[in-house]
């Protein structure tokens, strides 16, 4: 049975077109300038426009370029630099260069995924924190931080008059504990609805999805789902070379052994 060569198998139009208007964006267009139509663009290049949104979708997917609703396409900045090393490690909400900020808490139940990292049972009340990351005031990342209740039996007796203020009082009873150690997953994903309005994104548009379990006392007490968009970040992983590629599943993982709850 032959094999096919893959040098002489050429490349697909919509890639072709991809690198041409590449070429495009660094010299005939600015950052944050918004592209022509659909239509313009396909008269421009001589292209079907099915052809030229395969070409877009992978330059959005390459961070040249932003899809924003009631705006259009806009000329991408370059992507920001997004320290996800478990080098540090510190409680979600610690220090003043932790870049979140807090804005809800309900108690929910969490995804199964979640529930089993966490080695809670279905029915364990669990606080969901909403929190969001931002630069210069555009949305970064979008997170979802899973607390079980038996990881802050104090809070019980605490009288939170809002949501915002019942997410301050779960760090802040999840800062008495004393963290052992982390380690964190990242993965390709798509932005759900509720991702895509929080981060100013299309749904189904390209995210990277970072999991990352906090354990105290021998167990796992918390458990964040992180979803940064793949537009304007680049994640970046410290000096310590604690990152290594699962080639069965192509995760990347961090601090040892395949951990994944999301």
């Amino acid at each position: 049975m032959g094999t096919t060569q893959l040098e002489s198998v050429p490349e697909p139009k919509y890639w072709q077109l991809k690198n041409v208007i590449g070429e495009a964006l660094d010299s005939d267009f600015a950052v944050g300038e918004i592209l022509p139509n659909e239509r313009d663009l396909a008269a421009r290049f001589g292209v079907a426009r099915a052809t030229l949104r395969q070409a877009l979708e992978q330059l959005e997917l390459e961070g040249r370029l932003q899809r924003r609703r009631g705006v259009g396409t806009t000329v991408a900045p370059p992507r920001q630099g997004v320290d996800v090393s478990t080098t540090q490690h510190t409680w979600p909400g610690a220090g003043t260069h932790d870049g979140w900020q807090s804005y809800g808490c309900d108690t929910a139940t969490p995804p199964a995924a979640v529930a089993r990292a966490l080695g809670a049972a279905p029915d364990e009340a669990t606080y969901a924190l909403r929190r969001l990351r931002t630069s210069h005031g555009q949305p970064l990342a979008a997170e979802l931080l899973y607390v079980p209740a038996a990881s802050v039996p104090e809070l019980s007796a605490i009288d939170a008059p809002s949501s915002e203020a019942r997410a301050r009082r779960v760090l802040r009873e999840l800062h008495r504990l004393d963290l052992e150690g982390q380690d964190r997953a990242v993965e390709l994903g798509s932005a759900r609805a509720d991702d895509a309005r929080e981060l100013d994104r299309l749904p189904g548009a390209p995210v990277l999805v970072v999991t990352t379990r906090y354990f105290s006392a021998g167990r796992t007490v918390a458990v964040s789902v992180a979803t940064y968009r793949a537009d304007t970040c680049r994640l970046t992983f410290g000096d310590s070379g604690d990152v290594r590629i699962s080639h069965h599943d192509a995760d990347v993982h961090a601090h040892g052994e395949e951990r994944r709850a999301s």
